[in-house]
């Protein structure tokens, strides 16, 4: 009976260990879940169309022109609404994995 238990806690163990292997294997790059709601108005991968283009932008001024809009020194519109609802942390995640979009 008690190498049954054993032999029980033992897979138990196991399984839930692969489980938070196969977790952190899938989990998202840093800011790109943030980023999900940028490319609804700047286009896939932050190329457009009819919107300033992220892509190709450095983490230091696409960080820059949201802290911008955060203070409204670029106007009451949409961008000054979504950039306010950030940490800065945040925001850095985000400018961050914007800059990386080609």
């Amino acid at each position: 009976m008690r190498h049954l238990l054993r032999s029980a806690v033992g897979a138990a163990v196991c399984m839930f260990g692969l489980s938070l292997g196969a977790q952190a294997q899938t989990a998202p790059p840093a800011g790109r879940l943030l980023a999900s709601n940028c490319f609804q108005c700047h286009g896939t991968n932050g190329k457009g169309p009819g919107f300033d283009k992220l892509a190709g932008k450095s983490s230091n001024e696409i960080y820059k022109e949201l802290k911008e809009f955060q203070a409204g020194k670029e106007g009451n519109g949409i961008m000054a609404k979504h950039a306010m609802g950030f940490t800065d942390a945040q925001l850095l995640s985000l400018s961050s994995w914007l800059s990386t979009q080609r």
